[in-house]
């Protein structure tokens, strides 16, 4: 192949080959076409004008009649014509995308001087800021806008619109957002907060606000859980929690704004206006236990508990509410001059009708504890500590208790609080005076004591001589019984020996009759002899029988003798002696012949006084029973 081919076939490969890569370049030389992408927008930038106005009116910088500059008309994606390189120039754009979750602020580079005091540009209808021909034609200011773009794909013409993307404003649950305008109305003198506007849809459409005369500032509406298109150029956003009212307690609703109400609480009332919901001021009726979307900045809520509240006035003790935390152990002053301190508890009932009566007179209740609690039951029992000694304060406590409970409820009324109860804990006396009564009360104690182990020593005594009296008085009984049975012995005996002689007299006569049949030969002599020796022991049994009755008899007499003459002793000596000496002087035998040991040993004394004694005769009776007690002792060894 010679050269002349290879060029031929150079140039049919390599014309079409050149063709295909700068089409778009030869197109856009020899025939003014431009070519945009899917993906993309064009921007013009004109260089000069042929025929006509070449030059943008002063402060302008983007064209819309045709003149020289940057263009508001962009190209969308497409084929365009007459577009020749030397007179224009074509900048690809990206599509501008706002991502889910976020949206798009506006700043228009030309447009329209804002109006004075205006901070934003209003909306105009301009395709959501596509068609920048449209906005600047209708009238768009430049400057921050007040519509923003939601997600999406846009076609913005970034000669014309600057594009800041921000997050959406979210408010979490239990949470308020309180709104703050930058655009609006200027607030009126008497107000703190713009009113409520409708149809704005929270602050989203801010034309529509501003239409419908919204106010620049703080307003009073707020915005609730949930996620919203809020141009924060237009409204800031501040999130609190929402406003809690736990069970067992009310709200007082203190509001700043709102018209000027009526006073609801009567004549009596003086201190504070109690108004209807919606109005300034108090309002009559409280919020119940729940949740509420309170603007924190236009009203406020004051806690009030419904239940019984209880107030301890004591150093280490407060209760979960807080309002006695300050609260303190009272020190009073006794009429003797004692200090000493004392705990007091006070239970409070507010009912819920009285509530707004206490927030409108004291604010809220941390005054009501300090402004009359605090200094009521302080002052009551500094008073009533002064009226009495220590003494007689802790032994009347109940009834300074119920006291106090009755004076305090009487103050408590006029303030619409109702004392349910007034309770005294501890009272603490001082150390000194406490170590006084301690030491009076164990002395009192000990002298208890004693008296009680003394009478139990007088039980004693009683029962020991109450036993040997008893001892005695068996001695006696004995020596009773030992007479009579001495007397049966002698009777028996007696009996006796008259039934033996009758025995020997049966047998004599049986005998005699035998040897009468025996011997009846010699009959004669034998009965002489039966009837001689018949007589004879007959003789001998009634000699035997004499004999044994007169023992007997005298044997019962000498024990009758002996029992007659003890009894008569017994009876002598008693009557010379005295019954109580006499049991005295057994006793001490008795002591003395069982060898029983008495500690101390008897101190006998011859002086004495008082009832009962005897002087030297109960020395002599102690000698006569010393002695008596050493015979005893004595006889016994002997033997």
């Amino acid at each position: 192949m010679d050269s002349h081919e290879l060029i031929k076939w150079g140039l049919i490969i390599g014309i079409p080959l050149f063709i295909l890569i700068f089409y778009r370049f030869i197109l856009r030389v020899f025939f003014g076409v431009v070519i945009v992408p899917e993906d993309r927008i064009g921007l013009v930038t004109k260089k000069f004008v042929l025929f006509g106005n070449q030059q943008l009116p002063e402060g302008r910088i983007v064209a819309t009649l045709g003149e020289a500059g940057f263009q508001a008309q962009t190209l969308p994606p497409g084929l365009y014509f007459g577009k020749w390189i030397w007179q224009y120039d074509i900048t690809f754009q990206p599509f501008t995308i706002i991502p889910t979750g976020q949206l798009g602020l506006i700043l228009a580079k030309d447009g329209a001087e804002l109006e004075t005091g205006s901070v934003l540009g209003r909306k105009v209808d301009c395709d959501s800021y596509q068609d920048a021909e449209a906005f600047l034609k209708n009238g768009g200011r430049k400057g921050r806008q007040t519509a923003v773009i939601t997600p999406g794909s846009y076609r913005i013409n970034t000669f014309l619109f600057s594009i800041e993307f921000t997050e959406m404003t979210s408010i979490p649950d239990n949470a308020v957002g309180i709104v703050t305008t930058q655009e609006g109305k200027p607030l009126e003198e008497s107000q703190i907060a713009g009113k409520i506007i409708d149809g704005h849809n929270k602050f989203q459409d801010v034309d529509l606000f501003m239409n419908n005369g919204g106010y620049k500032g703080l307003q009073e509406q707020v915005i609730l859980a949930g996620t919203y298109f809020l141009n924060p150029w237009f409204a800031k956003i501040e999130m609190v929690k929402m406003t809690e009212i736990a069970i067992g307690h009310v709200g007082v609703v203190i509001s700043y704004v709102g018209s000027e109400g009526v006073d609801l609480s009567g004549a009596e009332f003086k201190h504070g206006n109690i108004v209807s919901k919606g109005q300034k001021g108090v309002w009559a009726e409280p919020l119940g236990p729940g949740k509420y979307p309170i603007n924190p900045f236009i009203m406020k809520v004051e806690l009030v508990p419904t239940t019984n509240l209880v107030l301890n006035w004591a150093n280490a003790r407060s209760e979960s509410h807080q309002l006695d935390k300050h609260l303190s152990t009272i020190t009073v002053r006794s009429k003797d001059g004692f200090p000493f301190n004392l705990d007091v508890s006070q239970i409070i009932h507010i009912p819920t009708t009285e509530a707004p009566k206490v927030i409108a007179r004291f604010g809220n209740m941390n005054n009501l504890v300090s402004q009359v609690l605090e200094p009521t039951i302080g002052n009551y029992f500094r008073n009533s500590a002064q009226d009495s000694d220590v003494i007689a304060f802790l032994g009347t406590r109940k009834e300074r208790q119920m006291s106090a409970k009755e004076h305090i409820g009487k103050v408590l009324d006029q303030y619409n609080v109702y004392g349910v109860d007034t309770l005294i804990g501890d009272i603490v006396p001082p150390e000194s005076l406490m170590k006084t009564l301690t030491d009076r009360k164990i002395a009192e104690e000990q002298k208890v004591t004693y008296e009680t182990e003394m009478k139990a020593q007088e039980t004693r005594q009683t029962l020991e001589k109450e036993t040997a009296i008893a001892d005695i008085q068996k001695e006696i009984v004995k020596a009773d019984q030992g007479v009579i049975i001495a007397e049966r012995i002698a009777d028996a005996s007696v009996k006796k020996a008259t039934g033996e002689a009758n025995s020997v007299r049966l047998q004599s006569t049986a005998e005699a009759d035998r040897l009468k049949l025996l011997a009846s030969g010699d009959a004669e002599r034998i009965r002489v002899l039966a009837k001689a020796n018949a007589e004879q022991i007959e003789l001998l049994a009634k000699a035997n029988a004499e004999q044994i009755s007169l023992t007997g008899n005298a044997e019962a007499e000498k024990i009758l003798a002996i029992g007659k003459s003890n009894a008569e002793s017994y009876k002598l000596s008693v009557e010379a002696m005295g019954g109580d000496n006499f049991t005295q002087l057994k006793v001490m035998e008795a002591i003395g012949a069982q060898h029983i040991k008495i500690m101390p040993d008897i101190l006998i004394g011859g002086g004495g006084s008082g009832e009962g004694a005897n002087g030297p005769i109960s020395g002599l009776l102690g000698l006569k029973l010393l002695e008596e007690i050493a015979k005893k002792n004595e006889k016994p060894k002997e033997n």
